[in-house]
């Protein structure tokens, strides 16, 4: 699968960049501000720590423990790892992504700490190549989107999981009136300008909890956090603008951020947490 924000993330980073360095360097992902008030959108440092806070967030959320085998799914850079490690320490930890740039680069920067595994496997997260009942948590930071079924994920999360088990992900959820569009928008044309590349944001809440529950994983917390996030777009905006881009290039990208801040904020987007748990 092609992501165009990927390789142009992977070639700035090769430049010696150091705000994408900052920044985007260890996270590839929004960023979670406790106060979106206090957010300073010309800091990529800022950015950086908001990208780590969301990463607290899911891992909060799936309650890990030292000791669990833990599956990151979508691992990007391997920053949610390298945050498992220093903040819970003591587990066994897997990395798995399709693209094998990013499974370098995490190999590179994240490394276990006393007690620790670390472990980055390059597979489809849809035909997940692990033994039933192998791990105790499975996470997808933003990144289930590009997965090409959710249908195909879930079953293979719930396979995967031991008995008591959690997965946790972060996804932009439509509100229901908002899903004729997002489906409108799963088009080939607009995967080739779009930036972020192929994405599929037409599951609704109630679409999720059908999935799940067919899948035997139901949803069992689902929480909205889109206010925390707003400030990455105004932080992406400042990005652009520095960037020097003109001509249809900025265009785009102003109008995609204009679009998403909007849809955000009116509550159309809602950029979510979600915990499944097999029983």
């Amino acid at each position: 699968m092609t992501l165009p924000y990927i390789d142009l993330l992977l070639k700035q980073i090769a430049r010696g960049h150091p705000e994408l360095e900052r920044s985007f360097g260890r996270h590839i992902h929004w960023g979670y501000w406790p106060d979106p008030a206090a957010a300073d959108p010309t800091s990529a440092a800022d950015y950086g720590q908001a990208a780590e806070g969301l990463s607290l967030e899911l891992i909060a959320l799936a309650d890990i423990r030292p000791g669990m085998r833990v599956l990151d799914a979508g691992c990007g850079f391997g920053g949610t790892m390298a945050c498992l490690d220093e903040q819970v320490g003591g587990l066994d930890l897997v990395g798995l992504n399709i693209d094998p740039r990013q499974l370098a680069r995490g190999a590179s920067l994240a490394h276990p700490g006393p007690g620790g595994r670390m472990t980055f496997v390059a597979a489809d997260a849809c035909t997940l190549p692990f033994a039933d009942a192998s791990f105790d948590r499975v996470m997808a930071v933003e990144c289930i989107f590009h997965f090409p079924s959710r249908a195909a994920f879930l079953a293979e999360v719930r396979r995967v999981l031991r008995p008591g088990g959690v997965l946790v992900l972060s996804d932009f959820v439509p509100a229901p009136a908002w899903v004729p569009v997002t489906r409108l928008a799963r088009s080939p044309w607009f995967d080739r300008v779009n930036l972020f590349g192929s994405c599929d944001v037409t599951c609704s809440a109630a679409g999720y909890r059908r999935l799940a529950a067919a899948a035997g994983l139901p949803v069992t917390v689902l929480r909205d956090i889109t206010r925390h996030t707003l400030p990455t777009y105004a932080f992406l905006g400042q990005m652009l603008k520095a960037s020097g881009r003109r001509g249809v290039a900025e265009r785009w990208g102003k109008a995609g951020l204009a679009m998403l801040d909007f849809v955000g904020r009116t509550g159309l987007l809602r950029y979510s947490l979600l915990r499944f748990e097999r029983a």
